[in-house]
């Protein structure tokens, strides 16, 4: 997929405020500071279309930017980030699971994951959360430019291991970095296969 055009729409604070669109949408989704902003950027191969910012969980609005005039990349706030106070998570994840669960218009959910980490509980209770929910996602490892081939491979294996102990059917998986663009075509032929099918 060539990506020609990619303009941001609108920022909403709720769920229930995100415009009223047709078009399939892809939304990105994961813990803070895990280079959501970065990846979204390159994907789009615009530079500060999504801004990024070295203070981890500054996004609180849900962000819509139209891709090609025909689908929509969403960028969600990150979750999990612990210097936010239980009313201010409590309040984020109430947009994010509104978003999630009743959005007509999401087609999938990338959830980003750090490849350098090992699996961390948080992450592993929102995979199971989209399972129980039946919420269709793929899973995006991020940073990969930081650790070889091998090393990437071990920690994916290592990560897909962790979910097979729980889960029948893993979900699809991409390896990604925003400084070489690792991934890019595979991740946008990926959402490209899907639209020609709808």
């Amino acid at each position: 997929m060539n990506i020609k055009t990619a303009e941001f729409k609108s920022s909403s604070p709720r769920a229930d405020m995100c415009p009223d669109t047709t078009q399939p949408e892809y939304a990105f989704i994961g813990r803070s500071n895990v280079g959501k902003s970065s990846l979204i950027n390159m994907l789009t191969g615009r530079s500060k279309l999504a801004l990024t910012s070295s203070t981890p969980g500054k996004t609180m609005l849900i962000n819509h930017f139209l891709i090609n005039d025909t689908w929509y990349l969403v960028d969600l706030p990150g979750y999990g980030f612990a210097a936010r106070g239980k009313r201010e998570m409590d309040k984020l994840w109430n947009l994010i699971s509104h978003y999630i669960l009743q959005r007509r218009q999401l087609t999938c959910l990338c959830l980003l994951i750090d490849i350098r980490h090992e699996p961390q509980a948080k992450d592993l209770d929102f995979i199971n959360f989209l399972g129980e929910n039946a919420v269709p996602f793929i899973i995006v490892f991020t940073k990969a430019d930081k650790l070889s081939k091998t090393k990437q491979d071990a920690n994916v294996k290592a990560y897909l291991d962790t979910l097979a102990e729980s889960w029948e059917e893993l979900p699809p998986h991409f390896v990604t970095s925003a400084a070489t663009r690792q991934g890019r075509d595979e991740l946008l032929n990926y959402i490209d296969t899907i639209n020609k099918n709808i």
